[in-house]
């Protein structure tokens, strides 16, 4: 498992360098944006980070992102991305390749975590989606760190 290598995720930090850069924004490619490069940066394991944006019923479009190239379209109906949008649930997923239906956007990648984003009125705006091309590399806490953390960004966002 990736926890037990010995590199840790400073949750503080990057939960401070956030907020303040995110402080006062309401839009939501900005606020994507902004995560997406602070997450990439700040996770040891992190080899794609980015969001798929809601951008009709039931399909997904890639938004703001770091890493390599990641998949343009993602219909509910498929995948991990899909299937945390469908579900509104947090997915980590410690091997893909068990996981059906799993869309291979990079060959390298080995584990997932996605999670559903919604604004404060209760809109799914997307889902955040972390791959690592280490097996198992998304913990509980790394969960326990973003749900409540996508919540305060995206509150106001439109």
């Amino acid at each position: 498992m990736a926890a037990l290598w010995g590199t840790r995720m400073d949750y503080n930090a990057a939960t401070e360098s956030i907020r303040a850069l995110c402080h006062g924004e309401t839009d939501t490619v900005a606020l994507m944006a902004t995560l997406a490069c602070e997450i990439h940066h700040a996770h040891p394991y992190a080899d794609w980070t980015g969001f798929y944006r809601v951008v009709a019923p039931d399909l997904l479009k890639i938004g703001p992102y770091q890493g390599g190239h990641g998949c343009l379209v993602i219909p509910f109906a498929r995948g991990v991305c899909g299937a945390a949008a469908r579900s509104g649930q947090v997915l980590n997923v410690p091997d893909v390749d068990a996981f059906p239906d799993h869309i291979a956007c990079a060959s390298s990648t080995r584990s997932e975590l996605v999670l559903p984003v919604w604004n404060g009125a209760g809109r799914l705006l997307g889902v955040l989606d972390i791959d690592s091309d280490t097996p198992a590399a998304f913990t509980k806490a790394d969960e326990d760190w973003l749900v409540p953390l996508l919540a305060e960004v995206f509150e106001r966002a439109e």
